[in-house]
Order: structure tokens, then C-alpha cells, then sequence
């Protein structure tokens, strides 16, 4: 049964209040979050780094991301911790995105992070916009709001803020819910191309003898998919080939002399793209048939090819007029999407150089880390009165989608062996491996770009030896993943913190971690964290730990493993020669880590 939007309020904000204790952190950066991973996930933005900044003279911030092509989008929220949906009225919109935009001119105009601490995130924000004002090409402003849109809004029209193009975002709780509703798990794209581009594309069926599914060959003009890309990016390749492209780089060389060099050999010397839809509407013309709409587009080979087009026109002035592509697109209805498109996606990526399999969530990895989460119980935590499961998600959505048909009862049941802060993602998993693995940098890229590096790098091992990936490799990942979320509690509750930088803060402090475990030839005992199920919060409990081969007992790392429990709680600096930690000169872990970064 389909949940109202009464009904998905309320157990959306159960979710948070849940989520927000769990985690340590406060309600509204637990909603920022919530919201933003689904975004990121269905490729609505790249990434997300909390930003909470309010000011008297009308400018509010609560979060950003710059992206690689030149876009910032700003989120602000609408969040008042409310026990009752309510709704969203124009001049509350035109409000919230006055103060966002105020934000970004007194950045980029105004000198602002002159007037702010320098060890605080709004200025890194500040400073970033001031630093990169000629390079950014657009901005979205985003708004995040526990309530739902009054009917009366319909379009909000583009402007202009200190002379950079602004579209304007609403994700209210209504929307949130017909993406997480939706069979796809993401909103998807209504391209009208007549509305768009004035006329539809030409077009030929190529179904015909079959009633499977409808297909067509068009003949795209590359000024079409160039403007599609620049005003939706990343949203129109599927999933996996986003990570594909996010792993190989967005401009494709060979591409891009032939657009320069050749253009009117483009049609002969590329290969072409491959797309699926969910829907399209056709019409005749004096020249035959057209698509005029196409609902859900997904480019599932021929990313680099739409990217790189873009990429020319925008940084080589160059004229994509006389350039067109050729585009099969295949129709499939949305009850067959979820198994038959990221099948088309990996069969159209099998002549790649690097093996695009890597990236699809049916690869033989992901198959097997699901395997284990379904089959694995978990040691019941002391004075907990059952075992439980960790939930692997390897495909977007698995988690609701496994409850959807349940009764009420069994629906009970199932939370109750599979608690939602017990479930992780691929992005998690990347997250939770890369940063012990000596990668922190990968992860600070954002979860897509580090679960790109991540699959490209499992992809190499498991072509060499699958066998590592076993049961004990699972319940290493769960133990890691409990020390990084642990780590993320104690951060949130430092008085040192000020609400920003805790990602950066987090991987580096469990990467200097593992990096000195190294050094002393000694590892963490993440099989007793798994048969725990928590991290010890004391640096006195005893554990096993393998040296050079050997086992011995010992003081759990006294100012050793968790050593970093006592530098991150006091925002200082660990000696990794003496094992013994100090204050950094009362900076605060931001610039600490500031510092750091701009280092190496």
C-alpha cells in the first residue's frame, strides 16, 4: 500500500530523529544530510559538505559543493523540527532564497570572509566563491523544506547574482516523496523538445516485428545534447555510467580534436550513444517522423562523448553546428527499468578499456557483499535481546523496496533484524574501506568520485583473486564502518567543533590511524569490534592485537589504536615517533586541517 504524504512525513521524521541521535548530530544537519545523500545518489548534485552560517543582515547558508564544470550549488533549509506537515507558502520561498543569494554577493562582491573566522567553514565557503568567482558559470540555489509547496507556485525563473546565471531548486517533503515513491528511486527528467529547442528530432523505429519494448535511431544535432548536459549534467547518464565517466575524466582527447579539427567527420568517426527512456511522444513533420517528448532519458554509453561536447563548446569557443551523433534509444516502461536498463548499461560498456563492469551494482562483488549481509547475523550487543543483520544495499532503493510489500507486522519484523542505521550502501562501503586503506583523499572528493576510485580498484583485485573477498572481509567492513560512524559521534560532540569539516576531520583522523598501526607493524582488531558490534569507548579494555606474527595481550593501545579518540576529543596533534599527542598551539582541528591538506 502507497504511503500518504501524512504517513511518509511521519516516518521521515522518525528516520531523522533517529538518525540525528545515532549520529550525534543535530537535527538540522541530519536533515541537510538525509536529503542530500538521496540527491547525490540520483545524480541531482555531486556532492554535499555541511555549512551552517546565519546573519543578521539577511544572509543564511547550510550547505554546498563545487563541481568540476564550473557550478556551485547553495543549499539553504526550511527546517523547524515541526510535528505537523504544513505548507510552504511564495513568500517564504522568495525569502529563504533572498538570504542564500545575499550570502554568495557579499562573497563574491563584498569581501564577507573578511568579516569571518578564519577557522570557521562559512569562511572556507566564503573565500572559495571570492577565490573562484571568474571560473564559476552558474549557480543553483537550492532549498531543502520539511514542508510541502503550496500549488499556487509553479515555475520559479532564472535570475542573475553578481553577474553569474541562478536557477532556483525546491525539494520539499512532497517531492522527497514521489522520488523515494517512484519505481526508479529518482525524479525523473520530462524533456519536451519542442518546448526546449522549437522542433522535435528526426527519428526512425527500429521495433518493428516486436511488441517487447519500442526503439529508435535519431540523428541528434550536438548543439542539443550539449545544452541538455549543460543545464542537467550528470542527471542524464545512468548511475553507473556516471561513476564510469567520474573514473576516467570528463573530456575525452580524440573527441575533442575531431569537434575542433574535424567536425564534419564526427557522424563517420564516432561511435555514437545508446539511451533508454521510460516514455516517449512522436509526431509527424514534413520530413518525417520526430520525438517531441521523451520521459526519463538515461545515456547509458556515450557519456564522455555528450560531456565532452560541452566541455569543447564552453572552453574552446568551438561550433558544434555542422556535429551530429547518432542515438539509439530503447523505451523500457518502468516495471522492467530496474533490471533491463543497467543490463543494457553494462552490455553497451563492455568494449570499454577499463572494465566498466566495475561499476554496476550486479557485478560479482556486490552480488556476493549482499549475499553475506542477507545470510550473516550479527552478535547480539550485551543486554540486547536478539541478533540482528547489516543490511547491504547494492542497488539504490533495496532497503524500502524489500518492505514494500510487507504487512504491518512483518514489516516490524523486518526493521527488528535489520535496523535502518544498520544498512550501508556502495557509496558507504567505499567510504568506510578507501579511508583505512590509505585513500583519505579519494574520500573527500565526495562519495561518487571515491566510489569510482574504489570500483576501479576492487575491479583490479578481484580479476586477480576473488577469494579475498570473504566473510571476514564483510565483517571487517562493518567493524570499520562502526569505528567511522563512532568517530563521526565523537566529533559532533567536541566543544571545539564548529559544524563544519567533520568529513575531512573523520578521514584523516582514521587514515593517521591506520597509518601508524602500519608503521608499527600491528593491526586493529576489527573481528572483536564486529563480535561487540560498537567501538569501546575506553583506551584501558584489553584486546588481542598480532605483532610480527605473534599474538600478545596488552592495554587496548594505551595512547596507541585509540590514541586518536583522545586527539580528536582535544583538537590536537599526534607524535607518531613518541605515540604521545599535544595541543596544537590552540588551533582549532579546521585549520589544523587546513594546513594539512594544502601540504600534500
Amino acid at each position: 500500500m502507497e504511503q500518504t504524504g501524512e504517513e511518509f512525513f511521519h516516518d521521515f521524521r522518525q528516520e531523522l530523529l533517529a538518525g540525528a541521535e545515532a549520529n550525534g548530530s543535530f537535527q538540522l544537519s541530519e536533515f541537510m544530510e538525509a536529503i542530500a545523500n538521496d540527491l547525490v545518489e540520483t545524480g541531482f548534485t555531486e556532492g554535499f559538505e555541511l555549512c551552517h552560517f546565519r546573519a543578521q543582515r539577511g544572509m543564511r547558508v547550510d550547505g554546498y559543493w563545487f563541481n568540476d564544470e564550473g557550478v556551485l550549488d547553495l543549499f539553504i533549509a526550511d527546517f523547524d523540527s515541526r510535528n505537523e506537515l504544513a505548507s510552504l507558502t511564495r513568500t517564504e520561498v522568495a525569502a529563504a532564497f533572498k538570504r542564500v543569494a545575499n550570502f554568495f554577493e557579499a562573497s563574491a562582491n563584498k569581501g564577507l570572509a573578511g568579516e569571518l573566522e578564519v577557522t570557521s567553514p562559512e569562511y572556507g565557503l566564503a573565500r572559495q566563491i571570492a577565490d573562484r568567482k571568474d571560473a564559476i558559470r552558474q549557480v543553483n540555489l537550492v532549498l531543502f523544506s520539511e514542508r510541502t509547496l503550496s500549488e499556487k507556485i509553479q515555475a520559479l525563473p532564472d535570475t542573475e547574482v553578481a553577474g553569474v546565471p541562478v536557477a532556483h531548486q525546491i525539494w520539499d517533503i512532497s517531492r522527497l516523496h514521489r522520488q523515494r515513491s517512484s519505481r526508479s528511486h529518482k525524479e525523473p527528467l520530462d524533456l519536451d523538445f519542442e518546448q526546449m529547442f522549437g522542433k522535435g528530432i528526426a527519428c526512425l523505429p527500429a521495433h518493428l516485428g516486436t511488441d517487447a519494448y519500442q526503439s529508435y535511431l535519431m540523428v541528434m544535432p550536438a548543439e542539443v545534447l550539449a545544452t541538455l548536459y549543460e543545464r542537467f549534467g550528470a542527471r542524464l547518464l545512468e548511475q553507473n555510467v556516471r561513476t564510469f565517466l567520474q573514473a576516467r575524466g570528463n573530456v575525452n582527447q580524440g573527441i575533442r580534436a575531431t569537434i575542433l579539427n574535424e567536425p564534419g567527420m564526427f557522424f563517420a568517426y564516432n561511435n555514437g550513444i545508446t539511451a533508454t527512456a521510460q516514455s516517449v511522444e512522436t509526431g509527424m513533420t514534413d520530413s518525417g517522423l520526430a520525438i517531441t517528448r521523451v520521459v526519463d532519458l538515461q545515456i547509458v554509453n556515450g557519456g564522455q562523448t555528450t560531456a565532452s561536447l560541452f566541455h569543447t563548446r564552453k572552453r574552446d569557443k568551438a561550433d558544434l553546428s555542422q556535429i551530429f551523433v547518432q542515438l539509439k534509444l530503447s523505451v523500457i516502461d518502468s516495471l522492467q527499468s530496474e533490471t533491463v536498463v543497467p543490463r543494457i548499461s553494462e552490455y553497451a560498456n563492455t568494449q570499454n578499456r577499463v572494465n566498466a563492469a566495475d561499476f554496476f551494482s550486479n557485478h560479482p562483488f556486490h552480488v556476493r557483499m549482499e549475499g553475506f549481509s542477507r545470510r550473516i547475523w550479527a552478535p547480539a550487543q550485551k543486554g540486547a535481546p536478539r541478533e540482528t543483520r547489516w543490511f547491504y544495499e547494492r542497488a539504490r532503493g533495496q532497503y524500502a523496496d524489500a518492505q514494500s510489500k510487507l504487512t504491518p507486522a512483518e514489516q516490524r519484523r523486518f526493521k527488528a533484524e535489520h535496523p535502518k542505521p544498520q544498512m550501508f550502501t556502495k557509496t558507504d562501503l567505499a567510504k568506510f574501506e578507501n579511508v583505512w586503506d590509505d585513500h583519505p583523499r579519494w574520500v573527500n572528493l565526495g562519495s561518487q568520485k571515491n566510489f569510482a576510485r574504489y570500483a576501479a580498484r576492487i575491479g583490479s583485485e578481484w580479476e586477480k583473486s576473488s577469494d579475498a573477498f570473504n566473510e571476514f572481509y564483510f565483517k571487517r567492513a562493518v567493524a570499520r564502518g562502526l569505528i567511522f560512524r563512532a568517530t563521526e559521534r565523537i566529533v559532533s560532540a567536541q566543544p571545539w567543533y564548529n559544524g563544519g569539516y567533520r568529513a575531512n576531520i573523520v578521514a584523516y583522523t582514521l587514515a593517521v590511524l591506520g597509518d601508524i598501526t602500519k608503521r608499527r607493524k600491528e593491526s586493529i582488531d576489527f573481528l572483536g569490534i564486529w563480535n561487540a558490534q560498537k567501538v569501546e569507548p575506553s583506551a584501558r579494555k584489553c584486546h588481542r592485537c598480532r605483532v610480527g606474527g605473534r599474538e600478545r595481550r596488552h592495554h587496548q593501545t594505551t595512547a596507541r589504536h585509540f590514541q586518536y579518540f583522545r586527539v580528536v576529543q582535544e583538537g590536537g596533534v599526534l607524535d607518531e615517533d613518541t605515540g604521545s599527542y599535544r595541543r596544537h598551539c590552540q588551533s582549532s582541528p579546521a585549520r589544523v586541517l587546513r594546513s594539512t591538506c594544502s601540504a600534500g
